[in-house]
């Protein structure tokens, strides 16, 4: 019998400091913590022995956090736990995120020993002005001496990281920063829009109340801070980065993904094609398929907690739910559309037993009548306009 691919993601909740337009779980760990939240991760995977034996992990994700404030030792003692505890493929892709100036050359040497083999460094933008405006810990030299030693140490395959409609960002220096990365050949890019999110230090200055309050006072507060882009500049921005990567050889395959050829994520790839994945370490959520069914759940989000009881998985788990049919009906629309080959009829049959024109035929003309889906043999996917607009076409199918 065939085994079923899981995924792994590890959350490694430390930072040396927090970005001011982050919300991920994360901070900046006391004396000793690192330390003692890998021995508990070590602790939970081998808790997971024999469990998963039907199962075999085709993807691993390091994430954060900054998984490169760990030393190359303890990636190592990690990775090691999962060849044990788990059936692991040959050719898994293993990715972790690494943040410029958290790694030196014998680290990216030792994580590539280690067995890492694909990494996500956080780049953000080629501007210093800019990433000083965000937060970041580096400047772009920073960036460009990790980058280099990552090559070094051996790494083939490297995705950058960078965020479009930054406070006093053109569309002219974005494309400044497109061109800069592309001219350095990675084999991935991630162009992300900024999202202010609630709970950030960019929240207080550009969030909701902050816009009604600017509505009062006018344009004297408005000159006291950088603007944000307008929307017609972030959505030039997303144009432009479509277009000029193009030029340079990189495929868009989903909304904010860009590869070489045969370079696509295969960990989010299985994240959008709803492959179960099973989260390890603090705040970390899975989604596992048990006798037929799909459970939905996350873990406790304080270290001090998860190190309590890493050996024990059940006493981890939080807001446990049954993912039930519709649920997955409508995610399978959603998260499918997000990738640029889109979703097949033909898998929505085999896997929830009717034609998706029986649950969504109505919709689906409505869309393809107003340019935002097409609809071919197969397969159903977003149209250019339909991805400017894809928040409102997913909306439909909720």
């Amino acid at each position: 019998m065939e085994m079923e691919n899981l995924e792994l993601y590890l959350h490694i909740p430390f930072c040396v400091r927090k970005c001011a337009y982050c919300d991920f779980l994360s901070h900046t760990p006391e004396k000793g913590e690192i330390e003692a939240y890998v021995k508990a991760l070590k602790e939970e995977i081998a808790s997971y022995k024999n469990i998963f034996d039907s199962c075999q992990v085709s993807t691993i994700f390091f994430g954060g956090g900054t998984p490169s404030l760990l030393t190359a030792e303890q990636m190592k003692e990690i990775l090691d736990g999962i060849w044990t505890h788990f059936r692991l493929e040959d050719t898994a892709e293993i990715t972790m995120e690494l943040n410029p100036g958290t790694a030196t050359r014998e680290h990216l040497i030792g994580y590539r020993s280690a067995g890492v083999n694909r990494l996500s460094i956080g780049l953000q933008s080629v501007h210093d002005k800019e990433l000083k405006m965000l937060g970041r810990i580096h400047d772009y030299q920073t960036f460009l001496n990790t980058y280099q030693g990552a090559r070094e140490a051996g790494f083939e395959n490297i995705n950058v990281d960078l965020i479009s409609a930054i406070p006093g960002q053109s569309v002219e220096s974005w494309e400044e920063s497109l061109r800069t990365v592309v001219g350095l050949n990675p084999e991935h890019l991630s162009a992300y829009s900024l999202i202010i999110e609630e709970g950030t230090p960019f929240y207080e200055i550009y969030g909701e109340k902050n816009q009604e309050t600017e509505q009062i006072h006018g344009e004297k507060q408005r000159e006291e801070k950088e603007k944000l882009p307008s929307e017609e500049e972030e959505r030039l921005m997303y144009e432009r980065t479509r277009e000029l990567l193009a030029e340079y050889g990189y495929q868009q395959y989903e909304i904010s993904n860009y590869a070489k050829p045969g370079y696509e994520c295969r960990h989010n790839l299985g994240y959008w094609e709803r492959v179960p994945y099973l989260g390890l370490g603090v705040g970390a959520s899975s989604l596992i398929r048990y006798r037929e069914k799909e459970y939905r759940y996350h873990h406790v989000t304080e270290v001090d907690e998860y190190i309590k009881f890493a050996g024990t998985p059940e006493k981890l788990v939080r807001e446990p739910e049954e993912v039930v049919r519709r649920a997955q009906i409508e995610e399978f629309m959603f998260l499918g559309l997000r990738k640029c080959q889109g979703i097949g009829k033909s898998e929505f049959r085999k896997r929830f037993g009717v034609p998706i024109e029986e649950i969504y035929g109505d919709i689906l003309q409505k869309q393809e009548r107003l340019g935002l889906i097409r609809i071919g043999a197969d397969q159903i996917s977003l149209t250019e306009r339909g991805m400017d607009l894809s928040n409102y076409v997913f909306a439909q199918y909720l």
